[in-house]
């Protein structure tokens, strides 16, 4: 996974402003446009599937983790059907594991179910996990320690480049709108990478690129080749 040389394109949930997010058509579609990399959700089905979806619930207001994999509707894909639908690209694997959600798995199986799907493919280097939640982060660094993971937050607090360090952590994601300068500054100087969500506006893209971002994770993948293209 190149992430050192030069910003990488992160297709949020694929190219989600061109196709339906989540969905195989949005990650082919980010493809298309020649995207690094793509972002997207895992939860799992009440039979035990692992599924790509951002919401815990569906638009009929079903649960996800209440419901059959048969059951769900065809445009949700098995994380195995994500991934092929992502050839050529690496992936950043958020695992939604939020206490505050009605699927929410205090004892971490979900994580250690996605790391052993990740592993069983054997493209290690392909694979970023990443989950607001720090104590799910652990625990993918913990059972796999080749594959990157990274923590998602809102905004970056002050030390939380030395904390990652000291975790084995790749990354942190912080929020578009929270993030400044001496963020990147900070953990680039404790060799901690910088991903940013979820940006579509091209002149906050040039600021980050010229700020030094490792990764920008957006909607418009080909708006944000442009402008790094500039």
């Amino acid at each position: 996974m190149a992430q050192v040389s030069r910003v990488q394109v992160m297709a949020h949930r694929g190219a989600s402003r061109a196709e339906h997010e989540n969905t195989l058509a949005a990650f082919r579609r980010a493809g298309e446009m020649g995207a690094h990399a793509v972002e997207l959700d895992v939860r799992r089905s009440s039979d035990g599937v692992l599924v790509v979806h951002h919401n815990p619930h569906l638009t009929d207001g079903r649960l996800v983790a209440a419901t059959a994999h048969a059951q769900l509707p065809t445009s949700v894909p098995t994380l195995g059907e994500a991934l092929d639908a992502c050839a050529g690209m690496w992936v950043n694997v958020e695992i939604k594991n939020d206490p505050a959600e009605a699927d929410f798995d205090a004892t971490e199986s979900i994580a250690d179910e996605t790391l052993a799907h990740l592993l069983a493919r054997n493209e290690d280097d392909r694979w970023l996990v990443s989950c607001f939640r720090m104590e799910t982060v652990d625990r993918c660094r913990a059972l796999a320690p080749q594959i990157k993971t990274a923590w998602l937050c809102v905004q970056a607090p002050e030390g939380i480049a030395a904390m990652l360090v000291k975790k084995g952590h790749l990354a942190v994601h912080p929020w578009v709108k929270t993030l400044t300068r001496d963020t990147i500054d900070a953990c680039h100087a404790a060799g901690v990478q910088v991903n940013t969500w979820t940006c579509d506006d091209p002149a906050r893209m040039a600021e980050l690129i010229e700020w030094g971002i490792d990764g920008i994770c957006t909607n418009e993948p080909d708006v944000a080749l442009g402008v790094l293209g500039r």
